[in-house]
C-alpha cells in the first residue's frame, strides 16, 4: 500500500478514480465495483500494473490492455441480485427498491431468494461469492465507523410497534444519539427498529417521536405483510426527511426478518456469525441489552467472553435493562455477575429497570 492512506488506495467511486488518474498512474490501486466504460482513455493511457479491479465494467479493449499490464481483474458476475464487490454499505432505499410492487420485488427479498437456492445447491462458486460480499461489507463498515464511538442496542425482533416497550426502545435510541454516540443494532424489526427509529428522529423536536410512533402503530409487525410494515416506515421517513444516522447489521440468514428502514447505513451479511461478532466487536462505547429471547441471551455472553478474557483490551460496558426479565424470566444477570466477579469487567456491567436510566449509567461505566 506504500505511503497512501487506505481511503486513497481503494477507489470506490468515479470521483475517486478520476482523482487517482490525475496523479498520472493507476498502478497498485484497488478499484472496487466502478463502471469504467466511460474511462477507457484513462485505462488505455495509464500504467495499471499491480492494479486490482474488483467487479468493474470495462470496454473489451480496456479490459485486454489492463490484463496485459499485469492487472488482476475480477469481472462482474452476471445474473446476481447483489454486487459481491460492493464498496459501500446498503441504504434502506436500495434494499427496498421496488417495494411499490410488493416486498417480493425488492433487492432484499431477491437476494434472500438467491441465498436460499444457493444454499440448497451447495455450489462452491455461490459460497465464494457470499464470502466476497461479506468481506466487502465488513471493509465498508470499518471505513464508516473508523474513529467513531459506537453503542450497540440489542433486543428481540418480536417487540411490537405500538407497545410501551417499543416506545421505550425508541426513546433510548434517541437519547443515545443525542449524546453523540453512533447507535448500532442488529438491523431488524422490533427493538432493533425502535432504536434505529429513535436515532433517526434525534435531530427533530421531541414531539416528532410520539407522532411517528402513532403512525407506525397502525402496522404493528412485519407479519403478515412485510410490504405494509416497510411502507409505514417509509411514510415516517417521508414526513421527517433527512433524519439522523445510525447503523443496522442484519443478516439474510434470518430471511423471515426484513431489515428496518430507519438505519441510514445497513451492513447486511449472509453469514450470521460474522454479523453477530462484528456488531459486538464494533460497539466500543458499550452494549445495551433490552429484553429478548435466545438471540439476545447469546449476544450477552458473546460480549461477555472477550470482556472476561480481555481479548479486545479494556472491557466494554454492558447494561442490561429490565430487572425482572434478566433476573427471573431469563436469569442471565446472576451468571454475568458471577463471571465478572474479581475481574476488570466487574466495574463495567450494570442492571437497570428503565431505558431512561441507561445514558447516565452507560456514561458512568465508560
Amino acid at each position: 500500500m506504500d505511503n497512501r492512506d487506505k481511503e486513497d488506495f481503494e477507489l470506490e467511486t468515479l470521483a475517486e478514480f478520476d482523482r487517482a488518474t490525475a496523479r498520472g498512474s493507476l498502478s497498485g490501486y484497488r478499484v472496487q465495483s466502478v463502471d469504467l466504460r466511460e474511462r477507457t482513455l484513462a485505462l488505455l493511457s495509464l500504467d495499471t500494473s499491480a492494479t486490482v479491479f474488483l467487479g468493474c465494467t470495462m470496454e473489451p479493449d480496456a479490459a485486454a490492455k489492463v490484463r496485459g499490464d499485469g492487472a488482476l481483474v475480477f469481472p462482474p458476475v452476471p445474473d446476481l441480485p447483489f454486487d459481491p464487490y460492493r464498496g459501500r454499505l446498503y441504504g434502506p432505499e436500495e434494499l427496498f427498491d421496488g417495494l411499490s410492487a410488493g416486498y417480493e420485488a425488492t433487492l432484499d427479498f431477491l437476494t434472500y431468494d438467491w441465498f436460499q437456492q444457493a444454499e440448497a445447491d451447495g455450489d462452491v462458486l455461490s459460497s465464494m461469492l457470499r464470502s466476497l460480499h461479506d468481506d466487502a461489507v465488513s471493509d465498508a463498515l470499518d471505513e464508516l465507523l473508523a474513529g467513531t464511538r459506537v453503542v450497540g442496542v440489542m433486543g428481540g425482533h418480536g417487540m411490537a410497534r405500538g407497545s410501551a416497550a417499543y416506545a421505550g426502545a425508541a426513546r433510548l435510541g434517541r437519547a443515545l444519539a443525542r449524546t453523540g454516540l453512533t447507535v448500532a443494532t442488529g438491523g431488524g424489526p422490533g427493538a432493533m427498529e425502535a432504536a434505529n427509529l429513535g436515532a433517526y428522529l434525534a435531530p427533530f423536536e421531541d414531539a416528532a417521536l410520539p407522532e411517528a410512533l402513532e403512525l407506525l402503530a397502525g402496522c404493528p409487525s412485519f407479519t403478515p405483510s412485510v410490504t405494509d410494515w416497510a411502507t409505514a416506515a417509509f411514510a415516517v421517513r417521508k414526513q421527517w426527511p433527512g433524519g439522523g444516522d445510525s447503523v443496522g447489521i442484519p443478516t439474510w440468514f434470518y430471511g423471515h426478518e426484513p431489515p428496518n428502514a430507519f438505519a441510514g447505513h445497513i451492513a447486511k451479511y449472509f453469514a450470521n456469525a460474522l454479523r453477530e461478532d462484528g456488531l459486538l466487536a464494533r460497539s466500543n462505547a458499550g452494549v445495551v441489552y433490552l429484553p429478548g429471547a435466545a438471540g439476545t441471551v447469546q449476544e450477552v455472553f458473546d460480549a461477555a467472553t472477550p470482556n472476561y478474557y480481555g481479548s479486545r483490551g479494556e472491557p466494554a460496558p454492558m447494561v442490561l435493562v429490565d430487572v425482572a426479565h434478566w433476573t427471573r424470566t431469563l436469569p442471565a444477570w446472576p451468571l454475568l455477575q458471577a463471571l465478572a466477579a474479581g475481574r476488570p469487567m466487574e466495574s463495567r456491567i450494570a442492571l437497570v429497570d428503565s431505558v431512561d436510566e441507561v445514558p447516565a449509567v452507560l456514561a458512568a461505566l465508560a
